[in-house]
């Protein structure tokens, strides 16, 4: 029996032993499979670790372009070198008076201000026109002449009608006949007819075939122009311009400071420039093809000036002339841009304290004090530094790297560029900014809103010779009308711009 039972026992022993291996078995097999689980998890976790990272980057790429398209959809006049005329259908701008430009609404009143001069005649100035001959004076009564007593008024009028000046040319005693230059045709216009045409070129902004429609029908229908004879007119003054053009260059020549811009213009469908050479009593236009060294170093004007430059921080123009001043008005657009971009004080302690220089400086000005003592300098100048300083520690935090390049890019030009940026401190003839010059390339918009641009260089630059000089005119006081009608007929007399005459 005892055998039986040891027998038994190993029976069962081995067939625990059996049941263990093959839940053993079960184990290893079952381990196996959690293994291959855990393997493809951490697959898949690896991967979603991968995917999220791509999000991630992807996810700022695109907060960054968000800040970038907001910043662009926030670019206007006022923050930026866009004209007013960008700032067109947005609706964030109040409708209201100058909603269109850079210009915030004052507590005045509309209208003219207390204490500001009309402009209107009075009796006496009509009777001083009479008395110096230079009007046509008629009388016309009303009511019984017969009591000897009237009260008088005035009315002024123009009398246009067509004038024929029927010319004699006798032949002299050899039996020849010496005709003028200018009776070279059978029938010829005179100079009043072609100073209207070129004052309504330039002034007018009036395309061709309209001057000549207007000045027929001025005429009465009797004049005759055509679209052609008006071009040949301002041909003809553009080339008597030019002449006067290239004496005032030389005049300019001698002036201490010369506000410079350009603007686009098109020629023949392609994008070209008219740049300005601005001073008090002289501005003169010069066509070209680009903005780029080549085409500057074909003005003769540029190559010859060494006195300062005042323009709207062009790298190109650092190569002419000794001194330069950068437009503040520009960089505080940049500024205000800034601000509204990155949230960050630094750009708008610079606007408040570069205003505060500007707004000193012409205290002094009223005051008939010409120049800072150099301490005032100094502390200016290291105020300025010192917000730079702000700016760079505050640019570290910038939250989007758009805005944190272009802020840095902001910093480093108002950095590097800091001598031009605080000039007018330093001179007190060097202005603040280059609105000047801006202001003298609003004809050209003009004109390029109106007529388009230009078919032909030519052209180009018989208008840049035509603007020079009634614009110069305009500035010196001098009336257009006989400017150009002294043009036609001989050299204007005009007088020269003072020396060093102040902007």
């Amino acid at each position: 029996m005892g055998g039986n039972y040891e027998r038994g026992i190993y029976n069962h022993l081995m067939d625990v032993m059996s049941r263990l291996e093959k839940v053993e078995a079960e184990l290893q097999q079952e381990k196996r499979a959690h293994k291959e689980e855990v393997l493809c998890l951490r697959g898949k976790i690896a991967k979603l670790e991968e995917e999220n990272q791509k999000l991630r980057v992807e996810n700022e790429l695109l907060r960054n372009e968000i800040a970038r398209l907001k910043s662009i959809i926030n670019n206007d006049s006022t923050n930026t070198s866009l004209p007013p005329s960008s700032d067109r259908n947005k609706p964030k701008k109040p409708r209201a008076a100058n909603t269109f430009n850079s210009r915030e609404k004052g507590k005045r009143k509309a209208g003219g201000q207390k204490g500001h001069k009309g402009v209107c005649l009075s009796r006496s100035d009509v009777e001083e026109k009479i008395r110096s001959g230079k009007c046509c004076h008629e009388i016309k009564t009303i009511g019984d002449t017969g009591s000897g007593r009237y009260k008088v008024k005035y009315v002024i009028d123009l009398d246009v009608e067509p004038v024929i000046t029927e010319v004699r040319i006798y032949a002299n005693e050899s039996g020849k006949y010496e005709i003028p230059k200018e009776y070279a045709n059978d029938v010829s216009y005179g100079a009043k007819v072609k100073a209207l045409c070129v004052c309504l070129y330039s002034e007018g902004v009036m395309s061709n075939d309209r001057i000549a429609s207007f000045l027929n029908g001025a005429g009465k229908g009797e004049l005759g122009l055509s679209e052609g004879s008006v071009y040949n007119f301002c041909r003809c003054f553009g080339k008597k311009a030019e002449v006067e053009v290239e004496k005032l260059e030389e005049e300019q020549l001698n002036q201490e400071v010369v506000c410079s811009d350009a603007t686009t213009v098109k020629v023949n469908g392609e994008q070209c420039y008219i740049r300005n050479f601005s001073t008090a009593m002289t501005v003169i236009y010069r066509a070209m093809r680009n903005k780029g060294l080549d085409a500057l170093n074909r003005l003769e004007f540029l190559k010859r000036f060494s006195g300062t430059f005042v323009h709207d921080h062009e790298t190109a123009m650092y190569h002419f002339g000794t001194r330069h001043g950068e437009c503040n008005v520009h960089i505080i657009r940049y500024l205000k841009k800034n601000t509204e971009d990155t949230g960050n004080e630094w750009s708008s302690k610079m606007i408040s304290a570069l205003c505060e220089m500007n707004d000193k400086r012409k205290e002094y000005m009223r005051g008939n004090q010409m120049e800072f003592s150099d301490e005032q300098i100094r502390e200016y100048e290291q105020r300025y530094h010192e917000i730079l300083s702000e700016g760079r520690e505050q640019n570290k935090n910038t939250r989007h790297e758009y805005a944190r390049q272009d802020e840095k890019a902001l910093l480093n030009r108002m950095e590097n560029y800091s001598e031009n940026h605080l000039l007018f401190l330093h001179d007190f003839k060097v202005p603040f900014d280059n609105n000047m010059s801006e202001r003298d390339l609003r004809k050209v918009k003009n004109r390029q809103k109106m007529a388009g641009g230009f078919r032909k260089d030519s052209g180009h630059e018989m208008y840049c010779a035509i603007l020079s000089f009634i614009e110069t005119m305009k500035r010196r006081g001098i009336d257009i009308i006989d400017a150009i009608l002294g043009l036609f007929v001989s050299p204007p007399s005009y007088s020269p711009s003072p020396l060093g005459a102040e902007l």
